[in-house]
């Protein structure tokens, strides 16, 4: 399966170096013509998976592909708990949280199995097609740690976003 990844566009939250977590977000004005960029560059896609958080999928909507989109709560960001809404700054060392859950919330080794069980029933169900996924920062690092670069969580987390328009991964 040849699944291709992609982040939701910019949000109001990002703008103000917000941490949305688990709350809907919306997109700002940057973010819906990264939106509307996005469907321009993924028509090639056969089906569409994405978070269920309303800024993945009003991404998804302005992208405007022509194929089934999916929701599925396993895609979500990671659940800040306490501090979901809060200042990006607040969320500082991340590397921390790899295994210990934020305040009322989860760890990124928690999204990283969830991410995981996500990929084994689309390959499961859809193993021959080409599947765009859009979702959150948490589950690129997820994607990138079992089926791209490998490389350990840790250092994944540690570097960062690093936004790039999409990757692509053979599962």
């Amino acid at each position: 399966m040849q699944l291709i990844y992609e982040t939701h566009a910019t949000t109001v939250d990002n703008e103000r170096e917000i941490a949305t977590g688990w709350l809907p977000g919306e997109l700002s004005e940057r973010g819906r013509a990264e939106a509307r960029a996005l469907g321009e560059r993924r028509r090639d896609v056969d089906m569409v998976f994405s978070s269920d958080l309303r800024r993945a999928v009003q991404t998804v909507e302005l992208a405007g592909l022509a194929v089934p989109h999916f929701q599925d709560w396993r895609l979500r960001e990671c659940n800040y708990g306490e501090l979901n809404g809060a200042p990006r700054e607040a969320l500082e060392p991340r590397v921390d949280r790899i295994g210990m859950p934020f305040p009322g919330g989860q760890s990124y080794t928690d999204v990283l199995e969830l991410t995981r069980s996500f990929v084994a029933d689309v390959k499961h169900w859809f193993g021959d097609r080409r599947v765009l996924v859009v979702a959150h920062s948490a589950n690129r690092w997820a994607l990138e740690h079992l089926h791209g670069s490998r490389a350990p969580l840790e250092q994944l987390v540690a570097g960062g976003v690093n936004w790039q328009p999409g990757w692509e991964y053979e599962v």
